[in-house]
């Protein structure tokens, strides 16, 4: 048998086991989907430091995962999941770590109280206390912690929004809202009233409702920012990161939009598990995103250092 049979032999055999790991572990241990994906995403990519209070209460705790991998440009993503402001965990989403250190990227996962104990904008301040921790620190993963993007799925990326462009979190915890390098924004809802009926009128009170949409605080000054969202998603209307993209666009901040087309919602944070990078371009055009705003930081560092 040539050597290329034998490493194609052995590639199935690892699909194989794989595959039968995979249905094992969900029909006896009734696993949900981010578990199998969890299962089955290197936990080599990475060394991991877990559960780090950075507040109080039970759920104001963050995981952080440094990469092993050594390249010329890394930076540090703070992942806020989705699950509709009621439902998710930090744990279920080391997936979304595994992939992102593969690429050199330190990845902070923090958890956040989520409804019925709160309602917003507790879960959004708990995000800008998580930042208030991270940003406070001297080092982390062995690098500085200069180059910071925010990013969230659906629920997720609307709190990481907030963050980004909503001056007043950053001013009311304390840290200078200028340290987000960029806005990464997976499947998010960010221009979404009016509410329907249902929980959504209960977890975004009317009194709290004007301040709740991301698009209504997109400046001048926001951060340069990437939108992916897929053409079929039917949790999260795709016109949300349009009406996000167009304001951005309207006051002249870098944007670049990523229309998946037939793409479902959950899809767009799942294909960021190594096992699934070939779903979609997710992964491929993140380190784009991250690896143009690092450089165009570089250049304007290495101008204002350069003698008249």
């Amino acid at each position: 048998m040539s050597s290329t049979l034998r490493y194609l032999s052995k590639t199935c055999q690892r699909w194989v086991a794989l595959t039968a790991q995979l249905v094992v572990l969900s029909l006896t241990a009734a696993c949900t989907p981010t578990q199998l994906l969890n299962f089955a995403s290197p936990n080599s990519n990475y060394s991991a430091i877990k559960d780090i209070k950075y507040g109080d209460a039970d759920r104001q705790e963050l995981d952080i995962y440094c990469p092993k991998a050594q390249v010329e440009r890394g930076a540090l993503i703070v992942f806020f999941y989705g699950g509709g402001w009621k439902d998710g965990s930090k744990a279920k989403y080391e997936f979304v770590a595994s992939g992102l250190t593969e690429a050199g990227h330190a990845v902070v996962i923090p958890d956040y109280r989520l409804y019925p104990e709160v309602i917003f904008p507790a879960f959004v301040n708990d995000g800008a206390l998580a930042m208030q921790w991270v940003l406070g620190q001297d080092q982390l993963c062995e690098s500085t912690v200069e180059q910071v993007f925010v990013m969230g799925h659906s629920a997720g990326a609307h709190i990481a929004a907030l963050l980004a462009f909503d001056k007043r979190y950053a001013e009311q915890y304390g840290w200078m809202q200028h340290r987000v390098a960029g806005f990464i924004g997976l499947s998010g809802p960010y221009d979404f009233l009016p509410l329907q009926d249902g929980y959504l009128t209960e977890v975004f009170p009317e009194a709290t409702r004007s301040t709740s949409q991301p698009v209504e605080f997109v400046t001048a000054s926001s951060p340069a920012s990437l939108l992916i969202h897929g053409t079929d998603d039917t949790t999260v209307d795709e016109r949300n990161s349009q009406s996000l993209a167009k304001a951005l666009k309207a006051v002249g901040v870098d944007v670049s939009v990523r229309r998946y087309s037939g793409v479902r919602h959950a899809t767009t944070v799942a294909a960021i598990a190594p096992l699934l990078k070939m779903l979609t371009d997710t992964r491929k055009d993140i380190d784009a995103f991250i690896w143009a705003r690092l450089k165009v930081r570089e250049d304007r560092a290495a101008s204002s250092e350069t003698p008249p």
